[in-house]
């Protein structure tokens, strides 16, 4: 594993400074970006099913590609870095903070939520090999990813879905604000975004 990610920072690095990014390479290694994006591709760094049980927070937008040959076309660490500034005023825009958005897996196979304040609970299922969970609520059901992350794990939906998630908890709190996060299933199609999340 440390082998690939020097491999494919290496790689990444001629890929930009050929570019004649150089300036922009350096800036995301110093801010830890290149880090950050080589592990930020699924299935990379992989949660336990045991290492999911517990409660997490919310710390921030988390992007991730779906294989090493996307994270590539998308122009590697400095893309990633650039989609997750993006988003951000999405998630502040709708108040999406430590304070509101968390979630707990519990050993029962049960959890419990808020997304931007609105509650949502019920099961869950864990696929470990492909760090896939299913969240089954009463009017809802979600299919999102998980990631080991170097200070917690990060949750993970495909952009449209995440819209459709967002919508739905608007719905239910009233809050019209919501969708305006509806362009993220414009921008980032094939690219899995969602929230980075720590103990």
């Amino acid at each position: 594993m440390k082998k690939l990610k020097l491999l494919l920072i290496a790689v990444v690095g001629i890929m930009v400074v050929s570019c004649g990014n150089m300036n922009q390479f350096f800036g995301a290694v110093k801010n830890g970006g290149v880090i950050n994006a080589i592990t930020s591709v699924i299935g990379l760094d992989k949660v336990s099913a045991q290492g999911l049980i517990g409660s997490w927070k919310y710390s921030g937008p988390r992007c991730a590609f779906t294989s090493e040959n996307l994270l590539a076309k998308a122009g590697g660490e400095v893309a990633a870095a650039q989609i997750e500034e993006k988003i951000l005023p999405y998630y502040q825009k709708v108040n999406i903070s430590a304070n509101n958005t968390y979630i707990t897996f519990n050993q029962d196979g049960t959890f419990s939520s808020k997304i931007a304040g609105t509650s949502f609970s019920g099961t869950y299922t864990f696929d470990e090999a492909n760090q896939q969970i299913k969240l089954k609520g009463m009017l809802l059901s979600i299919t999102c990813y998980t990631k080991r992350e170097i200070n917690g794990i990060s949750i993970l939906f495909e952009a449209k879905k995440l819209l459709s998630v967002l919508q739905t908890m608007a719905a239910l709190s009233g809050r019209a604000d919501l969708q305006t996060i509806g362009d993220l299933s414009k921008q980032y199609d094939g690219v899995r975004v969602g929230f980075d999340m720590n103990r």
